[in-house]
């Protein structure tokens, strides 16, 4: 199924126009609205963003401006990483309502790549834990036993990549933050 495609896959067939990145992103953003109601990786959504972006790859693509292999593909990024206007929140009603004035530098890369970014995905509050439980943003469930963990910190990333609702996701790691996610999720 083209929801689980690796990356390197989906950008073979962007690239060649096999598949929009528009298609992309209604594929991705309807198994968001289908899947996460029940496993809680996604804190906010970037729709009317990601359309644009996706059609500008299109856009791009088709004129021969072909970036590289993240151009056009959807991305999801864990709710600690700066994107400029949207809420980043790190999993806590603390900072509810913090709008970022700028991109981090990881988003800067994205967006110069082309990238489509899909949504802000949960995470364990401030990064600090690694059950991926989180009483503000909502548990997310493990996509292969909503009864077990997904583990964290980074636990939206990596069950929203194991469910095929994205096909690519950025978490942060500094003690297993990703790699416990990831491995418990099937995804390692």
């Amino acid at each position: 199924a083209l929801a689980f495609l690796p990356v390197t896959h989906l950008a073979t067939l962007v690239e060649t126009g096999q598949v929009t990145s528009s298609e992309l992103t209604e594929l991705y953003l309807g198994r968001l609205k289908r899947y996460d109601p029940t496993l809680h990786c996604v804190v906010s959504y970037t729709e009317e963003l990601a359309r644009a972006q996706a059609k500008r790859a299109d856009e791009e693509i088709a004129a021969g401006r072909y970036r590289g292999p993240l151009h056009g593909i959807p991305v999801g990024l864990k709710d600690l990483i700066d994107v400029a206007g949207r809420e980043t929140t790190g999993g806590s009603k603390v900072l509810a309502g913090n709008i970022a004035k700028s991109d981090s530098r990881v988003a800067k890369k994205l967006r110069a790549a082309g990238a489509i970014l899909i949504g802000k995905l949960n995470l364990v509050e401030f990064a600090i834990g690694t059950t991926g439980l989180n009483p503000t943003t909502g548990d997310v469930k493990n996509p292969w036993d909503r009864t077990h963990i997904t583990a964290g910190s980074s636990s939206g990333s990596a069950a929203a990549v194991a469910s095929g609702m994205i096909p690519a996701a950025l978490g942060t790691d500094t003690g297993g933050s990703v790699r416990m996610p990831a491995s418990l999720c099937g995804i390692s």
